[in-house]
């Protein structure tokens, strides 16, 4: 399972093999079936997570229980809540697997060891976070110049794969629209072609 959290890490900075494995050992690796959920509202999250195999969704429910999914994560993609995890307050998102899933989890305090003691890793998470908030940015951005129908594209373009393996109502709710309007969306583009 620790291969792909090896490529993941080497994709972003080099480590010595030993800083990796060292690194690498700091994790454990957790199986979550279908439906089952890793963090719920109102814990405290206590990980960041590297998926290794599977689906999960990270949401919150309004006023009205309706999921707002923020996003998802899939094989080589990380993690967490990060305001519950760094501040230690309770959750306001629920983290689900959508499939069956394998995940590598880090503790903050091992998180902590691995900033005093491999200094690279600091520059790891700098730099995901940096590229977490450029694709956060661009997502608001996204969804308060773009239209409904567009945004659809874009994310169809953009994650082919996962477009796969979600549902429609999965999708029109990271999109923030109703599933009738996406069915809407979708039978006039296919009216297009």
């Amino acid at each position: 399972m620790t291969e792909l959290l090896k490529q993941n890490i080497t994709s972003h900075v080099s480590l010595s093999e030993d800083e990796t494995e060292i690194f690498c050992n700091l994790f454990q690796q957790n199986l979550i079936k279908k439906k089952n959920f890793l963090l719920k509202e109102g814990e405290v999250c206590k990980f960041e997570g590297f998926v290794t195999k599977g689906l999960f969704k990270v949401f919150h429910l309004d006023q009205n229980g309706v999921e707002q999914i923020l996003y998802f994560a899939a094989e080589n993609w990380w993690i967490t809540d990060i305001d519950s995890f760094t501040n230690e307050i309770p959750s306001q998102l629920f983290i689900e697997a959508i499939e069956d899933s394998e995940i590598l989890l880090i503790s903050k305090k091992d998180k902590e060891f691995a900033y005093e003691n491999l200094p690279k890793i600091e520059k790891l998470f700098r730099v995901m976070t940096q590229k977490t908030h450029a694709a956060l940015q661009r997502r608001m951005v996204d969804n308060l110049s773009k239209t409904a129908d567009q945004r659809y594209v874009d994310f169809i373009e953009k994650y082919p794969q996962l477009y796969q393996r979600l549902t429609n109502l999965q999708i029109a709710a990271y999109l923030g629209i109703s599933h009738e309007f996406l069915s809407r969306i979708r039978k006039k583009i296919i009216s297009k072609k």
